[in-house]
């Protein structure tokens, strides 16, 4: 399907899920920019996909800004996935105030940032794609599980009040509940068993769905996705 997107911005880069993104953006003559609070890991995957790499702290506002000012001087993103969340577990007695104010920063207002800073700059051609990556938590709270949980109820909260805001002027909004684990060879957690393949999500496979969203025709747009492995339970 043919498309006019031009530069990619990835705010929460890393290996799994992230880097999919990076390569079919990179297939589709997609330029990407990739962002992370630590940009150590990411030098394999910028050469891969010829992207430029950018230090960022989702949960600093001067951070969010600075990096799109930063890309405004080669041309602005018009695709802006937001990626970044973080989970305090713990019984609510227990909980410490500051580090589930931090890990809400990460999830949620990192987001309303980045969604800012991307509107200002897509609303005037009236083109865009901003897509945020939300979880099971974000509609099904769970125990122990209370920061989590309000970061991402409100990231979409944030997705949906900006896809009936954004959508008639010309950018797309989606939101993406990932139910389920992201398979990922580094990690033997997140490797599906011999005798149950497919039980783990496939990177590139969501990334696909990342991208079947941006090019759906706008005469029938969506703004969330609900992707889980065929044998996850919900």
């Amino acid at each position: 399907m043919t498309h006019n997107f031009k530069k990619a911005l990835i705010i929460g880069a890393g290996a799994g899920l992230s880097a999919s993104l990076a390569r079919l953006f990179h297939s589709h003559g997609v330029e990407v920019a990739l962002a992370s609070r630590g940009v150590g890991d990411l030098a394999g995957l910028a050469s891969e996909v010829s992207a430029t790499v950018h230090t960022c702290d989702a949960s600093r506002r001067e951070d969010i800004a600075a990096l799109f000012s930063d890309l405004d001087e080669t041309g602005a993103p018009d695709i802006v996935v937001y990626n970044p969340s973080a989970r305090v577990r713990g019984a609510i007695t227990e909980l410490d105030g500051a580090e589930v104010e931090h890990a809400i920063q990460i999830t949620a207002l990192g987001a309303f940032h980045a969604a800012q800073e991307a509107a200002k700059r897509m609303l005037p051609t009236k083109h865009g794609g901003i897509l945020f990556t939300g979880a099971t938590a974000g509609v099904k709270a769970y125990g122990k599980s209370t920061t989590f949980a309000m970061g991402k109820f409100a990231l979409r909260a944030l997705a949906q009040s900006l896809a009936r805001e954004l959508h008639p002027k010309g950018v797309h909004v989606g939101h993406f509940i990932i139910d389920g684990g992201i398979r990922n060879p580094n990690r033997p957690e997140r490797v599906d068993a011999a005798e149950n393949p497919d039980s783990m999500l496939d990177p590139d496979a969501i990334a696909r769905e990342y991208w079947n969203l941006l090019t759906q025709h706008r005469s029938c747009w969506s703004w969330e996705v609900d992707l889980r492995p065929w044998v996850e339970k919900f």
